[in-house]
């Protein structure tokens, strides 16, 4: 809107100059200059309101707010009027804030002076009321949030985008809409000039295309039958021979002279090889090799027409000659004839029966080998095609019987601009919470369609992330520097944060009990190496979260620690925690390669095995409890039997892009990794399939104790960057998938599993 006003500034200085009107122009640059709207300019209107502030001119501050509300705020709907409020307040605290931070103390009790009329009555201002009279006011807890650099450019940007967004919804005069239009008519301006283009090629293609096909048409002419030859279903011999004749000559035929002459050089030649035209399709070729069965009366005229003499021919030919309307007639009436008969043949046998037919007919009238050659062929192909046919269409019939889900739709969740650590459904399988690496989380519902529901970002770096099981709203945080907070996912707040271990800040897992009383929680130290740090990796450094660790049991209602498991054979960091149906077995995965399965009735280690080379990355129940599954450093997915402690029931490979840690690369030799953080796979509602993380995508396995290699049943795809964590959901009736990658992209497939 400020360029189209400055325009039309312009505009009316011209028009006033073009028609002498010198008072009014000057005039008109006298209001400009004092112009308190400047322009509609959103930046300098900011400025002006900020030079008032740092020259402690609080009169002119009133006023020219004051102007602002009569000129635009008053024009705004009621509903409106609390955000103008909150504006207002906000600037005169910033007000206050930079004379206490400039050391102008009068200056400040100066402002309670002129406006305590105004603000004693107003709740919002009952604190503030003590702030010159604080010795230290930026370390108070009620105006320390008011002295961060933050607070103040969050104030700047907030009214910024208000008056911009003022200005944009504005009701506006015809006049400033004149460069709206004419930018409207430059763009209609251009598209009619690259549509005349693409009208002009198109008209070129066309001629260049019709001109191509008339010199194909010209170019194979002579390989065309006569007219009275394409039009019909069935030749009888003799006409077979005729036409092969009229093929090989080097001419057209043009009169009925012609067609007379060639016969009689047919006739003068005998019997020969007549060659097939290059131009002829399969379906003339066909109907040409269906016609050689004749009566007999007409095979035996061939046959003695093969060996008559010169003079027989020049009497046959003054023959046809004389009777030449009547030999028409008698053609015509003939191949009605050979219509019928080809009806009733192919209305009693299949085509093999009558081509047996043919053959023998064939064989009766010594007719040349070379015209039973193409027919052979024709014949080969055709039993070549019907035999691959039903087993093609076998092939995808067992395709679609082996495929045990149906993708019904994918969604993409784009929200979220960076890599994403944690993505999990809640246990109502109506909303998800994901977290990326800039501790931004979302929390969103996908059904019936896919909304925001809650949005946050947290100061300090997030690592872990579970939700409530009880109170589904709630979602528990675990953070890098010690803490673990309770958030409110409909009230949007943090209903409390609790510091767990300063000595160990990461907590690195957190899982919720079932019955939702109690929440394991585990803290590790500080690393060494930095997770982002991929030369470790590359050199083969193994066991990056080799410090100590603690597994602690919390009370979820009062948030207060009950617990501290034993970590045996020495204190180490916990990387992934699950627990079963009814949470009395919690299963742990560690950084020193070890699976411990914990008693929660009797709070102690039950047993525990070596199950990795390297760190173990995520483990999950299986779909029965009496097993455990893994996923760890070197790469394995392995089976255990919780009933006896390190027995291996199956072991796979998985590729390293299922694994981690993953790595996107870019440009000049730009790399990001990220180590795994949240669930690397999920089971479908009956534990028979598993879902893990690739490079484009969700894979889904078949589980099968049996095979040695995971059968792959479907791909879901859909990233351009590597999948680092899954979830699937089977709250509702249709299994949901999510695969979040490490461009922020979360994609959402919903499946039908066919029953079988």
């Amino acid at each position: 809107m400020a360029a189209a006003a400055e325009r039309t500034d312009e505009l009316v200085r011209e028009y006033l100059l073009f028609r002498g009107f010198t008072a009014a122009l000057k005039q008109l640059d006298a209001e400009i200059k004092a112009d308190r709207e400047k322009g509609f300019r959103v930046d300098k209107i900011v400025d002006q309101l900020q030079q008032f502030v740092q020259s402690y001119d609080l009169a002119a501050l009133r006023d020219y707010w004051n102007y602002l509300d009569r000129r635009l705020f008053s024009r705004l709907e009621d509903v409106y009027r609390p955000t103008v409020n909150k504006l207002k307040t906000s600037l005169f605290r910033y007000y206050l804030i930079h004379t206490v931070q400039t050391g102008r103390n009068d200056k400040a009790q100066e402002f309670f002076l002129k406006q305590a009329s105004e603000l004693q009555n107003q709740a919002e201002w009952k604190d503030w009321f003590v702030l010159p009279f604080l010795p230290a006011p930026d370390s108070n807890p009620t105006f320390a949030t008011y002295f961060s650099r933050q607070w103040a450019d969050t104030f700047i940007v907030s009214l910024h985008n208000f008056l911009s967004v003022l200005f944009q919804c504005m009701p506006v005069p015809v006049i400033l809409n004149f460069e709206a239009e004419c930018l409207r008519s430059s763009l209609i301006q251009e598209e009619n000039e690259s549509l005349r283009h693409k009208l002009f090629a198109l008209q070129a293609e066309s001629s260049r295309m019709k001109k191509e096909e008339l010199e194909v048409e010209q170019a194979v002419v002579h390989h065309k039958l006569p007219a009275y030859v394409a039009n019909m279903d069935r030749l009888g011999d003799s006409e077979l021979a005729m036409t092969c004749s009229q093929r090989s000559t080097a001419h057209s035929l043009q009169s009925r002279g012609g067609f007379l002459s060639s016969f009689l050089s047919q006739s003068k030649k005998g019997p020969s090889r007549p060659a097939h035209p290059t131009g002829a399709s399969p379906t003339q070729t066909g109907s040409m090799l269906l016609g050689k069965k004749e009566p007999t009366n007409h095979q035996s005229a061939k046959g003695k027409e093969g060996t008559v003499s010169c003079k027989d021919g020049k009497s046959h030919f003054s023959g046809l000659v004389a009777g030449e309307s009547s030999s028409l007639q008698q053609r015509q009436k003939r191949l009605q004839e050979h219509g019928k008969e080809r009806k009733e043949l192919l209305s009693k046998g299949t085509f093999q029966d009558f081509f047996l037919q043919g053959q023998s007919a064939e064989k009766k009238t010594d007719i040349s080998t070379a015209e039973t050659e193409p027919c052979s062929e024709l014949h080969a192909e055709q039993a070549e095609t019907s035999t691959k046919m039903p087993t093609s269409s076998a092939e995808a019939v067992g395709v679609r019987q082996e495929q045990p889900f149906i993708v019904l739709s994918q969604e993409e969740y784009g929200e979220h601009h960076s890599s994403i650590m944690y993505c999990r459904v809640d246990c109502s399988g109506r909303r998800v919470a994901s977290l990326d690496v800039d501790g931004v989380i979302k929390v969103w519902s996908f059904n019936p369609i896919m909304q925001t529901k809650a949005s946050s970002i947290s100061k300090s770096p997030l690592l872990s992330l579970e939700w409530a099981t009880k109170r589904d709203r709630l979602l528990l945080l675990g953070s890098g520097v010690g803490t673990v907070r309770l958030y409110d996912t409909e009230a949007k707040k943090n209903l409390c944060e609790i510091s767990i271990d300063e000595d160990m800040p990461r907590i690195l897992s957190l899982a919720c009990s079932p019955s939702g009383a109690s929440f394991v929680c585990s803290a590790a130290a500080q690393s060494p190496i930095s997770h982002m740090d991929f030369s470790a990796v590359s050199s083969g450094g193994k066991s990056m979260n080799q410090v100590p660790g603690k597994l602690l049991l919390w009370d979820t209602k009062t948030m207060k620690q009950q617990l501290q498991f034993s970590l045996e054979p020495e204190p180490i960091a916990i990387n992934c925690t699950a627990f079963n149906h009814n949470g009395n077995l919690l299963v742990t995965g560690a950084a020193d390669g070890i699976v411990r399965l914990f008693d929660m009735q009797q709070h102690e280690c039950a047993m525990s095995w070596k199950a990795h080379d390297g760190e173990v990355y995520s483990v999950e129940f299986s779909y029965d409890e009496n097993t455990v599954y893994s996923i760890g450093e070197d790469g394995k997915f392995i089976q255990w039997n919780i009933h006896r402690s390190g027995l291996k029931v199956s072991e796979y490979d998985l590729p390293s892009e299922a694994t981690g840690p993953f790595v996107l690369s870019g440009y000049s030799g730009y790399k990001q990794v990220q180590f795994p953080r949240g669930r690397l796979f999920a089971f479908d509602s009956e534990g028979n399939y598993m879902l893990t993380c690739s490079s484009t995508g969700g894979v889904i396995f078949k589980l099968n104790g049996e095979e040695k290699v995971l059968e792959s049943c479907l791909s879901l795809g859909g990233h351009r960057a590597p999948v680092v964590t899954v979830d699937w959901s089977t709250a509702m009736d249709c299994g949901t998938c999510l695969t979040a990658s490490m461009d922020g992209k979360i994609k959402l497939t919903t499946l039908l599993a066919q029953k079988s």
